[in-house]
């Protein structure tokens, strides 16, 4: 089994002047103690299931090159972009961009979005969901051929929302064919099956028992396609609380293990999992000793 961080919050004691040196040593330490890879979200304003509105937000695309500089191994990926929060081809000059100069260790991880509050708070047009679809299909199509050839394909790529003449991307990415794609969200008809067509890992959170049911609609996307299945990661995104002061019910780190091998068990081969309070001193550190071990074995 993988095992990805997540970063979705950033309001740590010291206020902002503390966010740049605690996000080094977070980042830092993941790497450290074995994580796979870091996720940041593609937002602007703080989710409100995560903690205020108004709290602390960083841009993805410049917090994880800002990363890259700090790290030598851990790949690198939004959780997951808002396909209208910027047109195609800035989504894959920024992943190539950030390939490059991780030395391959880049992912494009995109969605159909939802945020209407945070795009209607800061100007973003924010299209109807069949629209945003047609752009995320449309972008996927593109990305393969930007990415196809030794600088992409000349063009032309002509669609609904891109009409491109030339499809030059130089310096091209370093992981080869691509920078691995995750698409994110688990609808059945239109998200899936963008998975099994596009996709080299879906991102889907929930029960064992929704992943089963997920796992098994994009099976069958993959077999309608003549994809093989296998060749899609499989990836859930979950919640570690360690800490006896937060909120929430608080789990030993053997009921983390416990809870994750079922998910492994449901099919996720990646767990993607944010850590409540992971700027505690010693946080991750028990991670890294208590459950990533367990976790590797599954």
């Amino acid at each position: 089994m993988k095992l990805g961080l997540q970063i979705p919050r950033f309001t740590w004691p010291g206020g902002d002047a503390a966010i740049a040196p605690e996000l080094a040593r977070i980042v830092r330490t993941a790497e450290d103690v074995g994580f796979d890879s870091v996720w940041v979200m593609d937002h602007f304003f703080q989710l409100r299931g995560v903690g205020a509105v108004e709290e602390p937000m960083l841009e993805g695309w410049t917090t994880l090159g800002w990363m890259a500089a700090l790290t030598t191994r851990l790949e690198l990926g939004l959780m997951v972009g808002g396909i209208h929060y910027r047109q195609a081809p800035l989504w894959v000059k920024a992943a190539t961009t950030l390939d490059v100069l991780s030395g391959g260790r880049a992912w494009l991880g995109i969605g159909a979005a939802w945020n209407q509050e945070e795009s209607e708070g800061l100007g973003f047009p924010f299209p109807s969901l069949g629209e945003r679809f047609e752009q995320l299909e449309e972008t996927l199509a593109y990305a393969h051929q930007m990415w196809s050839g030794e600088h992409g394909t000349n063009g032309p790529f002509e669609g609904r929302h891109i009409h491109a003449t030339r499809l030059l991307n130089a310096p091209q990415s370093i992981r080869r064919p691509r920078p691995p794609i995750m698409i994110g969200g688990g609808g059945e008809r239109k998200t899936l099956r963008l998975v099994a067509q596009y996709g080299d890992a879906c991102n889907i959170f929930g029960t064992p028992e929704k992943l089963q049911q997920k796992y098994a609609v994009l099976r069958e996307h993959c077999e309608r396609l003549g994809r093989p299945y296998d060749e899609i990661e499989r990836s859930t995104l979950q919640t570690v609380r360690l800490h006896p002061n937060e909120q929430g019910p608080v789990e030993t780190p053997a009921q983390t293990v416990d809870r994750f091998g079922v998910l492994a068990d449901a099919g996720a081969q990646t767990i993607i999992f944010n850590v409540r309070d992971v700027w505690r001193p010693g946080a991750l550190e028990i991670i890294g000793s208590e459950i990533l071990p367990h976790l590797r074995a599954l």
